[in-house]
């Protein structure tokens, strides 16, 4: 299996999406394989393929910026909806603080494997979601995806579950995305939005 590269560097671009498509909610305007990081036969992974995978996964890993500089990760849940992650946080907890300072985020999920799966990274800009109706869609999606112990009811912009905790929703529209296939073959592929 090939080392991930730094995720900054150029590649060759192998497909691209039809002329007028753009913007997260349609899907990617590129698709990158880079063939450095991938076995000769590898192929692309297709958006489809990536986000169902976000769909899908229950656990995602969010790394934000503390204001110090030093970077701060933790596992949550998040949901796919609009052409965006979206995740829930508490307005006095680490990460919300940080994004108060720097908004500029990676969520990643995957399979905690070596030989199989895909794993993803999703970088982007976290933005605070406070439409009421676009809360009740995402407070749905949440209790469909995660069951009972995670319904919320919407009030003030933000989450309430009924325990009394409130929660602050934001939205990460992916500026890029990079997909790891593992075993054989073996791949990585950038899907840029912008």
């Amino acid at each position: 299996m090939g080392t991930h590269p730094d995720t900054d560097a150029d590649t060759n671009t192998t497909a691209a999406a039809p002329a007028g498509h753009g913007g997260p909610a349609q899907g990617p305007v590129s698709t990158t394989l880079d063939p450095r990081y991938s076995t000769p036969d590898a192929e692309a992974v297709p958006w489809s393929t990536a986000e169902d995978l976000l769909h899908r996964s229950e656990v995602f890993w969010l790394t934000t910026v503390r204001p110090d500089g030093r970077p701060h990760v933790t596992p949550l849940l998040a949901v796919w909806q609009h052409g965006a992650l979206h995740f829930a946080t508490g307005a006095e907890e680490r990460k919300a603080r940080n994004l108060a300072q720097n908004q500029q985020v990676i969520l990643t999920t995957g399979t905690n494997t070596l030989s199989d799966g895909l794993d993803l990274v999703v970088e982007g800009e976290a933005c605070l979601v406070s439409d009421t109706d676009r809360l009740t869609s995402l407070a749905t999606a949440w209790s469909t995806k995660y069951g009972p112990d995670w319904a919320f009811e919407v009030a003030d912009g933000t989450f309430h579950h009924p325990d009394g905790a409130s929660a602050l929703v934001f939205a990460v529209p992916p500026h890029q995305v990079f997909g790891f296939t593992k075993g054989t073959p073996f791949s990585q592929t950038r899907w840029n939005f912008t």
